[in-house]
């Protein structure tokens, strides 16, 4: 985790990746004929699911050569020769993507899996525009709850202007957005987001004092639950 500073490790259990890869087979269904885009770098945990969700289903894994996420046409054109099915951006990446003259050929993709920044209503709109037919789906979640936490199905008709939702929890996961006395939040009111659940990390790997800090006592969970304090 390196959003707030130096980059911090982040104790993450295996249970808490395999709930997100089985919530991921159940929504999206990867089969023999999938073919799945390694592009991310190994030190960013969506490289988890890039790797393992493939491999664990029986689909293709699809390798990119070092530093080739950066590259619009190098993707381009090995989504278009390997026949990509499922593929993995961060927005600002995503529509750089979408504006080369190549983008719209790579028809073989069905799915396309956003996350790590603010998805706009621009990117989202040319995605539909470049890319029409194809499953846009925005996925928020910080290193501390294993991978992505949350995700929403972008539709074209959902074009109103209005900032791209991060969508729903996944299995076994909930989000409160919360007060500074950690009450819940009246709609419409400003708080900040606060995950427990399955897949939330063990903490900071030999930081007691900054795991103690952000991982604090879940008064809406079980006894001796904890909650992951996002700072969003």
């Amino acid at each position: 985790s390196g959003s707030t500073g130096r980059p911090k490790g982040v104790v993450v259990p295996h249970r808490a990746v395999t709930n997100r890869l089985r919530w991921g087979q159940d929504q999206y269904l990867l089969t023999a004929e999938d073919r799945v885009l390694h592009k991310t770098p190994s030190s960013f945990d969506v490289s988890v699911w890039e790797i393992f969700w493939p491999l664990s289903t029986g689909a293709t894994l699809v390798v990119a050569r070092p530093e080739g996420h950066r590259d619009p046409g190098y993707l381009c054109e090995l989504i278009r020769e390997q026949r990509v099915t499922v593929a993995q951006f961060v927005p600002s990446m995503l529509d750089a993507f979408l504006q080369h003259p190549d983008a719209g050929l790579c028809d073989s993709l069905r799915l396309v899996i956003v996350g790590g920044e603010a998805l706009s209503t621009a990117t989202a709109r040319r995605f539909h525009q470049v890319l029409p037919g194809i499953r846009l789906v925005d996925q928020y979640g910080p290193t501390e709850a294993a991978i992505e936490v949350t995700a929403w199905t972008c539709r074209p008709q959902d074009d109103d202007g209005r900032p791209v939702p991060i969508g729903r929890p996944v299995w076994n996961t909930r989000v409160h957005i919360l007060d500074a006395e950690l009450q819940i939040a009246p709609p419409g009111v400003a708080g900040e987001l606060h995950l427990d659940g399955a897949q939330l990390a063990d903490g900071y790997l030999g930081r007691p004092a900054l795991t103690a800090e952000r991982f604090v006592a879940n008064p809406y969970g079980p006894p001796g639950s904890r909650m992951y304090r996002t700072g969003d």
